[in-house]
């Protein structure tokens, strides 16, 4: 289950690559920047500014999720199946649909689309989410695929998994693109709703089996960005044998339509967006522990 094939991708990995965003993840991030691609189901996206009230989806919905009050068209969430019937009735695009089931001949046929560019810039193919540990079969058969026909491969993770998955998955991988969020246990269960600690020891593990890793630390405003948590990443990371490279993700808001368009309330639990000056203390302190630091990417 997909919700997004993006090609000509510039920031996740080295080159020109094709980003494929696996739908589910493990997380519940309070700033998460695709929130469409947390439930593994398919859901209903609503646009309610393209509205015309024609009421073609009442019509067509099986299920009795829309209903018409004071002249408003409404759809109840809890009765919505994400089944789609509505979707094609509507013809000022109000209303679709994201996830799709796809097939490794598929995706594969998409990615190959790409292989001159793939060459030309020392780019390839990034599996992204969601988090694509959630969908492991299925991600260490595109993998393999990819290996086979010489296509450098990206995992774009948030590391929550067990050993076994990150180690079959590791095989097959050239890079990994590793979020640290949270050094802290509680303030990491706290924020995203589960431990970090399958998140520490499988960083540990590809580091001691000397595979690529740039780690990759979300700035999030009042929820991590305090000098503690900076300095025990850094501590970290610096301990790690192989890892030398940390890319700071400033948040941002860009995300709220999304929340919005899913019948979601958007609170980050944030201060907002990071401060330039919050951002450069930041860099300078992981630069302290001897770590090459870029921001965004």
């Amino acid at each position: 289950m997909i919700f997004n094939l993006q090609r000509y991708s510039l920031h996740d990995g080295p080159g020109i690559r094709t980003t494929v965003f696996l739908k589910g993840c493990p997380l519940r991030c309070r700033w998460c920047h695709n929130p469409e691609s947390q439930d593994p189901r398919r859901e209903l996206l609503l646009y309610p500014e393209r509205c015309i009230g024609c009421g073609a989806c009442l019509a067509h919905c099986p299920h009795g999720a829309v209903r018409e009050v004071e002249k408003r068209l409404l759809t109840d969430r809890s009765r919505c199946r994400a089944c789609g019937s509505c979707v094609p009735s509507c013809a000022a695009g109000a209303r679709a649909l994201t996830g799709r089931e796809v097939t490794p001949d598929t995706v594969l046929a998409e990615i190959e689309k790409d292989l001159v560019f793939y060459d030309t810039s020392g780019g390839g193919v990034t599996f992204s989410g969601g988090e694509p540990l959630a969908q492991p079969h299925f991600l260490e058969e595109m993998l393999t695929r990819c290996r086979e026909r010489g296509i450098h491969t990206a995992v774009d993770t948030c590391g929550f998994a067990s050993r076994e998955t990150i180690g079959a998955v590791a095989r097959y991988t050239d890079l990994f693109l590793y979020d640290l969020k949270l050094m802290d246990e509680g303030r990491h269960r706290e924020h995203t709703g589960v431990s970090n600690r399958p998140v520490l020891e499988n960083l540990a593990f590809l580091a001691d089996h000397h595979l690529r890793v740039i780690v990759r630390f979300p700035l999030v405003a009042g929820v991590n960005d305090d000098e503690a948590n900076v300095h025990a990443t850094g501590r970290f990371v610096a301990s790690l044998p192989e890892i030398r490279r940390v890319s700071i993700l400033p948040y941002h808001h860009t995300a709220r339509a999304k929340y919005e368009r899913l019948g979601r309330p958007y609170r980050p639990g944030t201060d907002g967006p990071p401060s330039d000056a919050v951002v450069m203390r930041t860099r300078a302190i992981l630069e302290e522990y001897g770590l090459g630091v870029t921001i965004g990417g």
